[in-house]
């Protein structure tokens, strides 16, 4: 059985959070209770994976396993298409093109860990998230598990403060090599730490291309032609088109730590808005998921 370091569900706790819990309770509009259904789906989704995973399954399969779950359960579109990652393909080790990030034939072993990565698209409401685990027990991986917690909180105190994009990436850098880390999420295309997520039209087929929607890439496409338009982009990256403040919408933000091929994140959505209130300016969506309830209950 998989060990997930994650905690047994608690009830519904929305709110503000500055980093593990919930500061005070936030009654969500339409829009975002929508966005967080979905998000919730698809962390229940990895949940209910990881603990079906074991030794000799391989990334492709659990990738699969993945999708059919989400399709079982009414998604018909995606931001991208779940990936899974194995062992030390998990701190995106030797990773130089993006063909790299794709699911393979690795199998898993006792003992290695994993990382989950789906982004679906449900009702029109798009979520994208991160759940990192282990096949059994391991000190390291549960101190990468540990660390993420200071990076959440980091994040949303410097987005409320309204630092720009590129200085918080820079933060979050600065975090690792105090933490003895590596960044990983460098790895990435663009090397980003995040990016917006929108609302998309619902279809009968949605049709993927090399893995992501088609219709979310023409709205993130939008977003990068209005924004290089207007000064800001929907890619939170270390290059200078991040050097703004953060713009009011809903962003996927992905941590990503390595040391010698293990890797660990979370990805989940950060709220922001237009608001001069500090707590109402930027909040995570949702308090009730499996690593912060981890985290609340190691401090208990």
């Amino acid at each position: 059985m998989a060990s997930t370091g994650t905690a047994g569900s608690t009830g519904t706790r929305p709110g503000s959070g500055t980093g593990t819990g919930t500061v005070a309770a936030r009654e969500l509009d339409a829009e975002l209770r929508g966005f967080r259904e979905t998000q919730r789906l698809a962390y229940a989704c990895a949940e209910a994976v990881a603990a079906q995973l074991k030794p000799g399954v391989t990334e492709r399969e659990a990738a699969r396993m993945q999708r059919e779950w989400l399709y079982e359960r009414g998604v018909k579109d995606w931001f991208h298409r779940p990936f899974a990652w194995f062992g030390d393909r998990t701190a995106f080790a030797g990773f130089k093109i993006p063909l790299q990030f794709f699911p393979t034939d690795r199998r898993l072993e006792a003992g290695m860990p994993f990382i989950l990565d789906m982004a679906p698209v449900y009702r029109g409401y798009t979520a994208d998230i991160g759940y990192s685990g282990c096949l059994g027990l391991d000190p390291l991986h549960d101190k990468l598990l540990a660390d993420l917690e200071e990076h959440r909180t980091l994040i949303l105190r410097e987005v409320r403060e309204r630092r720009p994009l590129r200085e918080i990436y820079e933060d979050v850098d600065r975090l690792m090599v105090r933490q003895g880390y590596e960044n990983r999420h460098r790895a990435y295309p663009f090397g980003v730490i995040a990016h917006k997520v929108d609302r998309v039209r619902e279809r009968r087929w949605a049709p993927t291309l090399f893995g992501f929607g088609t219709q979310s890439l023409k709205g993130l496409a939008s977003d990068a032609l209005h924004g290089h338009r207007d000064g800001w982009s929907p890619l939170w990256s270390p290059y200078k088109f991040s050097d703004h403040p953060p713009k009011p919408g809903l962003w996927a933000v992905e941590p990503h730590l390595g040391f010698r091929g293990t890797g660990a994140k979370f990805e989940e959505i950060l709220v922001v808005t237009d608001s001069r209130d500090p707590e109402e300016s930027a909040f995570w969506l949702d308090d009730d998921l499996p690593h912060v309830r981890r985290w609340n209950e190691a401090a208990a």
